[in-house]
C-alpha cells in the first residue's frame, strides 16, 4: 500500500468525496479478504466477516485523527482487534444462542417441559424435607447451631469460627460430622420408605 496515497484518500474521504471512498475500499479490499478467510465466527460467513471489518473500517474512518498521519496501521490493527473480539463474544455465548439452540416448531409447546411441579415431585419434595427437619433434630445443639449458621443462613466456617472463637479445623470437623449423621439418618428413612413399598 502506498501510505502517501491513502492518507490523501483518508482526508478527501472525511471531506465526503464518495469516489475517494470507494478508491479506500479498493486499497483494503486485499487485508479484509485475507483476514476474513482466516478467521471463523460460529454463525457467520465469509461475507458475514468481510462486512464487519468494513463496518469497522468506516468506523475508523469516522474517527480518525488527520494529524496522525498512520491510517493505515490505525485501521489494520482495528480491523485484526475486531474480529478478534467477536472472535471472544462468540466463543462466550451460551449454547442458546448457538446451533443447540430450540427450534421453533408448530410443537413448541409440547416439546417444552413444563415450570409447574408435578403432586409427585411436590410429595417428594415434601417428604424430603420432613426427612431433613428430623436429620437436623437428632443433632447436639452445636451440630444444629453451625447448619444453621452455615447452610440456612449462608455463612462461612471462618465467619462462624471468629464467632466463637475457635480454630477453623475444629469447625470444619464438627459440620463434617453434622452432615455425616444428616446423611446416615436420610439414607435410614429413605431406606424404610423404600422397604416399607
Amino acid at each position: 500500500m502506498n501510505y502517501e496515497y491513502i492518507e490523501e484518500l483518508v482526508i478527501k474521504s472525511k471531506n465526503g468525496d464518495a469516489l475517494s471512498k470507494e478508491k479506500l475500499v479498493n486499497e483494503f479490499r486485499p487485508l479484509i479478504i485475507n483476514v476474513s478467510k482466516r478467521t471463523f465466527l460460529d454463525g457467520y460467513d465469509r461475507y458475514d466477516i468481510q462486512h464487519e471489518c468494513y463496518r469497522t473500517l468506516f468506523k475508523c474512518l469516522s474517527l480518525y485523527n488527520l494529524q496522525s498521519h498512520r491510517f493505515v496501521a490505525y485501521a489494520s490493527n482495528a480491523i485484526r482487534n475486531n474480529n478478534n473480539d467477536l472472535i471472544k463474544r462468540s466463543k462466550s455465548r451460551r449454547s442458546a444462542e448457538g446451533y443447540e439452540a430450540l427450534t421453533l416448531s408448530d410443537n413448541l409447546e409440547h416439546s417444552l417441559p413444563s415450570n409447574e411441579d408435578s403432586l409427585e415431585d411436590m410429595l417428594c419434595d415434601k417428604c424430603d424435607c420432613e426427612s431433613l427437619k428430623q436429620a437436623i433434630n437428632n443433632l447436639s445443639e452445636d451440630e444444629k447451631e453451625i447448619i444453621d449458621f452455615i447452610f440456612f443462613k449462608n455463612n462461612l466456617v471462618t465467619t462462624y469460627a471468629c464467632l466463637k472463637n475457635m480454630p477453623y479445623s475444629t469447625v470444619n470437623r464438627r459440620k463434617k460430622v453434622a452432615l455425616i449423621k444428616i446423611s446416615k439418618y436420610i439414607n435410614k428413612f429413605n431406606n424404610v420408605i423404600e422397604y416399607a413399598k
